[in-house]
């Protein structure tokens, strides 16, 4: 198995300061940003499995809390995506300044409402940005930005979660990166059944090992 070292940091800028835990195993070959949704954050379990798989398999993982505790309170802030990806762009400034981190290329793992701030976030400055991996995710809510993503993208979404299917092809229709659309079958939103957020995981594995491995 491979070993692990989570580091907390504080990301800030101005008075503002975001609570992170930096995942790094030995020999990093790229580092994911986690972009949580509906107010959840650094601790989520669902973002935090995900982030051990990927941890196993190679890559620095970023678990953060894009609002403070004042902010996750506000549901106008829960949705607010230009001020999600915002926070998810000091993110990305933070690890090609960070010594244990500036030499790896980043990815976008978003959840719900994080999956349109991650979309965004890659499309406004796609520098050093090598893939987005989307679950459950809401990229409709990133329409404008879509056609301007150019980090390969996968959206990962369950088989029962109807209108976010709908959402989903219809974002898909409009990008023109890299893409992918995978439904898994017997899935709800948040893939609470038996089996399926493995598939998530390793779905995600597969596309961020395929994808930030790339040099330049």
């Amino acid at each position: 198995m491979t070993v692990v070292h989570e580091h907390p940091v504080t990301i800030t800028t101005g008075n503002l300061g975001l609570e992170g835990i930096l995942g790094l195993p030995a020999g990093s070959r790229g580092v994911v940003v986690f972009a949580h949704g509906s107010g959840s954050g650094r601790f989520s379990p669902r973002n935090n499995f995900v982030a051990r798989h990927l941890q196993q398999n190679g890559l620095a993982t970023l678990l953060l809390d894009l609002l403070t505790p004042e902010e996750a309170d506000d549901r106008g802030k829960v949705f607010d995506i230009n001020l999600l990806a915002d926070r998810l762009l000091l993110a990305k400034a933070w690890l090609e300044a960070e010594p244990r981190t500036n030499n790896l290329g980043i990815g976008y793992f978003g959840a719900s409402t994080g999956a349109g701030a991650a979309l965004q976030a890659a499309a406004r400055e796609p520098s050093h940005v090598k893939a987005v991996v989307s679950r459950g995710g809401r990229p409709d809510l990133a329409e404008p930005y879509l056609p301007s993503v150019r980090a390969p993208t996968l959206l990962i979404v369950g088989g029962w979660d109807e209108p976010v299917i709908e959402m989903n092809q219809a974002a898909y229709e409009l990008m023109s990166c890299e893409k992918k659309l995978i439904i898994v079958p017997g899935a709800t939103h948040l893939f609470e059944e038996p089996g399926t957020l493995e598939q998530v995981a390793e779905q995600a594995g597969k596309w961020f090992q395929a994808y930030l491995n790339q040099v330049g």
